[in-house]
């Protein structure tokens, strides 16, 4: 699997993914242009498992939206989508609902509840040389 920023070609296909999720995140084909559209694709063929949506901020990038192919899901494909958005931004802010707050803990996020059912969470990726031991 390789995560690399879409191409405008794949606008439908980003478009596709994010429906099934149910998720809504406007002009797909702008935020494609502007670079803010990451995807995880088969290193074969190319073929789209996920995407992540991303709102630059003066520090950091917002999680506008992720999703992964439902068969694809519990592979690592969304893991790797956050790890090479936060290796790119330095920083990720995410609201989100109770059912993926797993998801979010799984990867260390710092969690808040915002009321009983949204949270929002952010991470920041360690200082540069200073990896994980």
């Amino acid at each position: 699997m390789i995560v690399r920023e879409a191409r405008a070609e794949e606008a439908l296909d980003v478009r596709r993914i994010l429906d099934a999720a149910m998720l809504e995140t406007g002009d797909v084909e702008g935020r494609i242009a502007a670079g803010d559209v990451l995807v995880a694709v088969t290193d074969g063929d190319d073929r789209l498992l996920g995407t992540l949506v991303l709102e630059p901020r003066e520090h950091g990038a917002y999680v506008s939206a992720i999703a992964v192919r439902r068969r694809r899901r519990d592979r690592g494909v969304g893991t790797a989508l956050v790890d090479r958005a936060l290796e790119r931004e330095g920083r990720l802010t995410a609201r989100f609902d109770e059912g993926v707050r797993p998801f979010y803990e799984s990867l260390d996020f710092s969690l808040e509840a915002i009321d009983g059912r949204r949270y929002q969470g952010y991470k920041s990726a360690p200082p540069a040389g200073r990896g994980t031991d």
